[in-house]
């Protein structure tokens, strides 16, 4: 059974299990979310999800499948984590294994690879319960070999696993305009999308299974790349008497806009709702940043690619981490730099 004849099955379940909760009004039963009433009408088609993972990116995710009707049932290492997305109508569960017993579509959103083999393969991990059938959807950023280890051993147990990174930060999680990277069988794609489709503007099929991984991989390369890049530049053009306000302008209407300049600029007052207008707070750590690059570095080595830039990158953002930048955003490469000078 594939994961696209689960979800038709799922879509026949009775009727009474999506009016639990409801009430009638207008002339038809409305169902409660938490922050958005969502007829049963479209209640009916869609069942629970799982979701594991309630970080930065994971919360708003999750959310945005609340908004879109799904009934949730979410877990995370830490309970305090679980407590706003409760509010809003979620079921949380202890671990990952519970969630698995309950819901034949899970989305996983982790900080790293050995998360996660844990969640997956653990003592309590989705493997455990997972039901045939399922489809299991991975949206952490991660070696391109755990993703086809855990496609591996989630065929074993008749489930369906695709590596489905992102890209877009907080911002995007929030407003439902993340970018998918979507890696496993083609005939799951579809079954996959209509999740991926609440959460994100942009869902890509990139071939199978790891190739999502190696498109997010190759991306955050060039983020780093273009940060370190438009830092520098920044950094130069303030230190040679320019307005940074107006720099920023001139850059975004010449041949150097990017999106680090354009869109998450780093520099303190340039722009409203990016981390470097918050002290660097929220967005995409360095810490995450700096593992991000480790895993260009490990697949440039395996395949023998020159990646010089790349190297430099993650040799900064190492430092960063190591200089106490590590929760901060990795935006904080700017403000970095100008401590570096003063040395």
């Amino acid at each position: 059974m594939t994961a696209s004849d689960v979800m038709q099955r799922s879509r026949g379940r009775s009727m009474a299990a999506a009016l639990r909760g409801s009430r009638y009004l207008g002339g038809r039963f409305i169902k409660h979310v938490g922050f958005t009433f969502v007829s049963t009408r479209s209640m009916a088609s869609k069942t629970q999800v799982g979701f594991i993972g309630l970080g930065n990116m994971g919360n708003p995710m999750a959310k945005n499948l609340l908004k879109h009707g799904y009934p949730v049932i979410a877990t995370d290492v830490f309970p305090e984590s679980c407590k706003e997305l409760q509010e809003l109508g979620a079921q949380i569960l202890d671990n990952p294994a519970e969630v698995a017993d309950k819901a034949d579509r899970i989305i996983t959103m982790l900080p790293s690879s050995p998360n996660v083999i844990d969640v997956y393969t653990g003592p309590n991990g989705i493997l455990k319960k997972v039901k045939k059938g399922s489809l299991l959807i991975d949206s952490s950023t991660i070696d391109p070999a755990v993703s086809k280890e855990m496609a591996s051993a989630a065929e074993k147990m008749g489930a369906v696993f695709m590596d489905a990174p992102v890209s877009g930060g907080v911002g995007a999680a929030s407003s439902g305009k993340l970018t998918f990277m979507v890696g496993g069988a083609e005939a799951e794609f579809t079954a996959a999308q209509e999740l991926l489709n609440c959460m994100g503007a942009n869902v890509v099929y990139c071939g199978q299974v790891g190739t999502g991984q190696a498109a997010k991989i190759c991306n955050n390369m060039l983020l780093a790349i273009g940060m370190i890049g438009t830092s520098e530049t920044m950094n130069l053009g303030i230190r040679l008497g320019l307005d940074p306000k107006l720099l920023a302008k001139i850059l975004n209407m010449s041949s150097g806009r990017c999106w680090s300049s354009d869109t998450y600029n780093p520099v303190p007052g340039v722009m409203e709702g990016v981390p470097s207008g918050n002290h660097y707070q929220g967005g995409f750590g360095t810490q995450l940043m700096a593992k991000d690059l480790g895993l260009a570095q490990n697949t440039a080595t395996n395949t023998k690619t020159p990646v010089p830039l790349g190297s430099l990158a993650h040799q900064i953002y190492r430092m960063m981490c190591a200089r106490g930048y590590a929760s901060k955003d990795f935006s904080s490469v700017f403000q970095f730099l100008r401590e570096e000078e003063g040395q």
